[in-house]
């Protein structure tokens, strides 16, 4: 009896990862909408591809796998049976950029499938919606596939579609914090003018007070740490300038005719661009192959009497760490935006038609209309007239997360074209420094786009 409740409970599994988002929504889960949960499910596919890329270059990893007998190439063997799995293949940042490789190439089909999806009546958005086991399958499999890409020059072409799309996805990312914060302040300032203002008002001024705060005492870090008196330039001259950029852009936020034009603009959103700014900024320092002006966090903590060894190749790629402190804040901030991107629900007009988003109709629905008939909450259809975001667009901004990840998780280094060693490259920083002033100007023009174009609506 209970193998036959067991088997009956399995087939009601494999039903709802055969079907449609709804089933994925259980008794227990608060309501939402079928979009939400879309898009959460792709959001976590992301994510475990991203685990199992941290996984494969967790320290060790390499030897432990050679210990099993029978596995690795030039690892231990079995008498009368050979090795044949290439180990430097599976682990290290090649098993990154393959594992990285085969999620964009998922993301990518959907993005090519889903143009011009207007409604969930579009057969398309059956696929979209659901088959959420068949696609977990397409993954494993364009996952096993990329492993069998031969080296060649696969890694360093893929290396600039990674500099390319982690380029586009640093933007992404300021778009989301920036729309995040935005839909912050307003709650915020709706609850001062309902409650108690004095309360409300002294909490968004903290905040604002405590971004500034790190943002500035950054910059002050920077100068002692990352600049010589004879030496990098380019750091004074980036810190410098974005220092100065982002106090431009905060007296322009609460200048009177921009506060006239957009009542909910002011510090709390330029101080967060401010604090995204310097971590751009430290970000790019740490990717200078000059060794004297990029020192470690470890030697920083610890120093060190040698000489800091001149600007050359880094170690082999099987003693490459990732988990610096600028790749751990940046992994951070791609978990706190790719959630958020699978959640949001904004009023922002201009942030809606940068993101491909429809205006917000809330993360939940009505219990009521959740419940079918049988009595099972499933998730409402929130899409019958019309879809609430871009397919297309929100699977190309998922493909570009996973070239973001790739290059994280490599720290932005350059395979050189015989593979046996990394170096990191110029042309790492100059992305991540050019995307900062980018996001800058991205800003200052929905500061300042309703003083250009007073014919426009911006509301």
């Amino acid at each position: 009896m209970g193998a036959c409740l067991a088997l009956g409970s399995l087939a009601s599994c494999a039903s709802c990862l055969c079907g449609s988002a709804s089933c994925l929504l259980s008794s227990c889960c608060p309501s939402t909408y079928n979009s939400t949960i879309s898009r959460l499910a792709f959001s976590f596919l992301l994510l475990l591809g991203t685990l199992v890329s941290i996984i494969m270059i967790l320290p060790g990893m390499e030897g432990n796998l050679k210990k099993i007998p029978g596995f690795c190439v030039d690892g231990t063997s079995i008498p009368g049976l050979h090795n044949h799995v290439n180990c430097d293949i599976i682990v290290g940042y090649k098993s990154v950029y393959r594992m990285c490789f085969a999620m964009a190439c998922f993301f990518l089909l959907f993005s090519i499938i889903m143009i011009r999806v207007r409604s969930s009546k579009d057969p398309r958005a059956a696929i979209q919606n659901g088959f959420w086991f068949f696609k977990f399958l397409a993954l494993v499999g364009l996952t096993v596939g990329a492993f069998f890409i031969p080296d060649g020059t696969f890694n360093t072409v893929w290396y600039y579609f990674g500099v390319v799309g982690s380029f586009i996805f640093i933007i992404i990312q300021l778009i989301l914090l920036v729309d995040c914060v935005h839909s912050w302040n307003q709650s915020w300032l709706e609850k001062a003018e309902n409650g108690n203002a004095k309360c409300w008002f002294a909490a968004l001024l903290s905040f604002t007070f405590v971004f500034y705060a790190v943002a500035f005492s950054a910059v002050v870090l920077f100068y002692v740490f990352y600049t010589q008196p004879d030496d990098c330039t380019e750091h004074k001259v980036f810190i410098s300038l974005n220092l100065i950029f982002c106090i431009v852009v905060s007296v322009v936020s609460i200048l009177p005719k921009v506060q006239e034009a957009q009542p909910t603009s002011g510090l709390l959103q330029a101080s967060v661009i401010t604090l995204y700014t310097m971590y751009l900024t430290w970000s790019a320092m740490t990717n200078n192959p000059n060794k004297k002006c990029n020192p470690s966090l470890l030697s920083l903590v610890q120093p060190s009497s040698s000489t800091p060894p001149p600007p050359g190749p880094t170690p082999p790629p099987g003693n490459v760490q990732w988990w610096d402190a600028q790749s751990i804040v940046g992994l951070i901030i791609f978990l706190f935006c790719t959630l958020y991107a699978s959640i949001r629900s904004s009023n922002n007009t201009q942030v809606n038609k940068l993101m491909q988003t429809e205006e917000g109709q809330g993360l939940t629905a009505d219990p009521e209309a959740s419940v079918g008939d049988d009595g099972v909450r499933r998730a409402v259809d929130n899409e019958e007239d019309g879809v609430t975001y871009s397919y297309s667009f929100f699977h190309f901004s998922l493909l570009l997360a996973s070239l973001y990840i790739m290059m994280t998780l490599t720290n932005w280094y350059k395979p050189n074209t015989d593979y046996e060693t990394m170096q990191t490259a110029m042309p790492a920083v100059w992305v991540k420094i050019s995307s900062s002033w980018l996001g800058l100007a991205l800003y200052l023009w929905t500061l300042v786009a309703p003083l250009v174009l007073p014919d426009r609506d911006f509301s």
